[in-house]
């Protein structure tokens, strides 16, 4: 009699090869993986050409945005001065150059469907650019599909044609670069957003940081710092030479006084609450607590050292706080991975305290969320979920309580769930899960 143990083994049925399958392309296991970003941004090419053709414009801060500069070209430098129809310049100057350029490019911002033309081509430019910053995290291909099916991101840019897509071009590209080591032009094109637009400064501890750690020299970290600040001297030149307090006042106030009518974020606490400046206050408070437990438990963990240990030697005997054998140890672990992380978690630290955030401030969101609640740890069926609801909240108007306490509450469960699930990526003794997760993608 033959042996069972012997006999040939049935294939598996067919329903659970095609389960295998999309799971192994899904999860980077498959050839036909690389395949995914690729035509979802094809995909995507093809929806920006009918949500052109078929929604119409919407005009908020178009407008706005001609009117102060034509007031500029002529001849007008205080920032105090220049006015739109929706409100005053708040922009530093970078934003004025870009959104000059557009208005000579649309006959002075008559021609309304070639700037929509010309921000599809920058949607799709930092789609691409998202795409390249999460295949260098070794994210998972199931990711890749919430990047491109955002309503509200879609209307940002080809609908509205807000200045925040410049900033969000430059931050991306930021990371890009950074990933790749490359901190000089990282470094550039992280301070070229941010003179586009000051809510790049929510990134600003975690861009420092990683230039630090990641640049293999104290004096090298203090070059690039210095050059930050010079680019963004020269970017205001015109206006700084003339009106310095005015337009420092104006392109990077700190004090702005927000209108409760737009929020989207706080209106589940009420006018009163809202307005008040103890409110103002205990959201500073929280914002600097919470980035300062980011700082000293997990971003400074490849140092090796605590911030106590890394200040003293600055502060007391004016040396480096690390040698250069500690620096190269600690370089190589900021990895491309380690560095989205951070920058990521730093902005959405930023966003979850942040006194008002508006529709257009979901430029700063949409991208980063499938990126950290993986990193959170989230079942991949979470993460759809997750996303799910943060897109609803986002795309009520005007927000609701309701919808308002959905996008702190998913806010809020991303930064913990971050600071929970991600800490390997900054535990040098605990890389082995990220190369384990690596080695199963290949």
């Amino acid at each position: 009699m033959a042996d069972p143990s012997s006999r040939p083994k049935s294939n598996p049925p067919l329903y659970e090869q095609a389960l295998g399958f999309a799971l192994d392309v899904a999860n980077g296991r498959h050839a036909l993986s690389k395949l995914i970003p690729p035509a979802l941004f094809l995909a995507d090419a093809l929806l920006c050409g009918l949500i052109i053709w078929k929604v119409p414009y919407t005009e908020i801060d178009w407008t706005a945005y001609m009117e102060q500069v034509s007031q500029i070209l002529s001849g007008e430098r205080n920032y105090t001065k220049i006015r739109g129809g929706t409100g005053p310049l708040v922009y530093p100057a970078a934003h004025v150059y870009i959104y000059t350029g557009l208005y000579h490019l649309t006959d002075e911002g008559k021609n309304i469907l070639l700037a929509q033309k010309l921000f599809v081509g920058l949607y799709m430019a930092t789609l691409a650019v998202v795409m390249g910053c999460y295949w260098q995290a070794k994210a998972p291909p199931y990711l890749f599909p919430l990047l491109i099916l955002s309503k509200r991101l879609h209307s940002i840019f080809v609908l509205r044609c807000f200045n925040d897509c410049f900033a969000i071009l430059f931050l991306w590209l930021a990371i890009f670069f950074l990933q790749r080591r490359n901190w000089q032009v990282g470094a550039l094109l992280y301070t070229l957003g941010l003179g586009v637009k000051m809510t790049l400064l929510l990134s600003l501890p975690a861009v420092g940081l990683i230039l630090f750690l990641g640049s293999g020299s104290f004096v090298t970290t203090l070059q690039l710092v210095a050059t930050m600040g010079l680019v963004q001297i020269l970017i205001g030149v015109p206006f700084l030479a003339h009106y310095p307090t005015e337009y420092l006042s104006r392109a990077f106030e700190l004090s702005r006084q927000f209108f409760f009518k737009w929020t989207v974020n706080w209106r589940f606490i009420g006018e009163e609450t809202f307005l008040s400046k103890g409110f103002a206050l205990t959201l500073l408070a929280l914002h600097v607590l919470v980035l300062g437990i980011f700082v000293t438990t997990r971003w400074i963990k490849p140092a090796r050292k605590s911030l106590v240990q890394l200040i003293s030697p600055v502060l007391l005997a004016g040396k480096p706080p690390l040698t250069g054998p500690e620096h190269r140890a600690a370089a190589r672990d900021v990895t491309p991975r380690y560095i989205m992380t951070t920058i990521l978690s730093a902005n959405a630290v930023g966003l979850l305290f942040a006194r008002s955030l508006h529709y257009q401030f979901y430029a700063y969101v949409a991208w980063s969320t499938p990126f950290l609640f993986w990193r959170a740890g989230l079942h991949p069926v979470l993460v759809y979920l997750m996303w799910a609801v943060q897109e609803w909240a986002w795309n009520v108007f005007p927000s609701t309580p309701a919808s308002s306490a959905v996008v702190v509450g998913v806010l809020g469960v991303t930064v913990a769930g971050v600071w929970l699930g991600a800490r390997e990526e900054w535990e040098p003794g605990m890389k082995s899960s990220s190369k384990k997760e690596e080695a199963a993608m290949r």
